[in-house]
This record gives structure tokens, C-alpha cells and sequence, in this order.
């Protein structure tokens, strides 16, 4: 792995993984309200946000999703892979101050598409927030 290309397809082995863990803040949620236009009240709005089952505000899950992107991006597989799919389901909550960790695990690749199959996951702790799965194209050496 090069800083400008990632690993080549040629160098993924199943069973690879990285992570990446941020601590989520207020100013995240802010800014991904205003880079996403996703005001939700129960991200932004405290009062309404106490009423709901969450009973206080939560961060947007595709923010935690984000975290699994800087992953697949700049760790694993690298710089130069461009996501084909991504699956996803949201098991729990985020709240303002949890430590995410989002962690990708090579699960399988296809040769004659370059593709690379991950299982893509965000924790909090132990407890699992973010469940999923992603495909990426990523470049053969030559």
C-alpha cells in the first residue's frame, strides 16, 4: 500500500481488516446536518428529541456510516477504491460523546471484476451500532 493507491486487488487477502475510531461530537452532528441538509429534529432539537424512545438527541446514522467510508478509503482497501455497494443496518444508537469504531473485514474478492467483499461494521464498545456489508472495485497492479 502506497498513500496514493491503497493496496492493489493483487495484494487483498480474505480475513484483512482495519478500523478507524472517532469520538462522535456535537459539532459533528452540526456539521453533518448542514453538509446533509438532514435536520431531523431528533438529531438537532434536544426537547423534541427527550420525547422520543431514544429520550435525547442521536447522531444521524449514516455519520457512523461515514466512519466505515474513511476505512474502505484510506486503509483498507486504500486510496484508489470506488465503492460499488454497501449494505447497512442500525442496530443502536449514537449519542453525542460515544467512541465509534468502525472496523472492515475482507470477506471475499472477485477476479475478473476486481471487486473486493468486506463486512463492514461500527461499534461502540462491544455493542454493535452499524451491521453491514460493502463492495469496492480497487486497481490491479499494471
Amino acid at each position: 500500500m502506497d498513500d496514493l493507491t491503497g493496496f492493489y486487488f493483487e495484494d487483498i487477502e480474505v480475513g484483512m481488516t482495519a478500523s478507524f475510531g472517532k469520538t462522535i461530537t456535537e459539532a459533528d452532528i452540526w456539521g453533518f446536518a448542514a453538509v446533509s441538509g438532514d435536520t431531523n429534529p431528533v438529531h438537532i432539537n434536544e426537547e423534541y428529541a427527550k420525547g422520543t424512545m431514544f429520550k435525547g438527541r442521536i447522531a444521524h446514522g449514516i455519520l457512523s456510516a461515514g466512519l466505515i467510508s474513511c476505512v474502505l478509503g484510506t486503509k483498507l482497501p486504500g486510496p484508489g477504491a470506488i465503492y460499488v455497494n454497501q449494505s447497512l443496518k442500525f442496530k443502536a444508537p449514537v449519542m453525542i460523546g460515544d467512541t465509534v469504531t468502525a472496523r472492515v473485514e475482507v470477506t471475499g474478492t472477485v477476479a475478473d471484476k476486481g471487486f473486493v467483499e468486506l463486512k463492514t461494521q461500527c461499534f461502540i464498545g462491544d455493542r454493535l451500532a452499524v451491521d453491514g456489508s460493502a463492495t469496492l472495485m480497487v486497481p490491479k497492479k499494471g
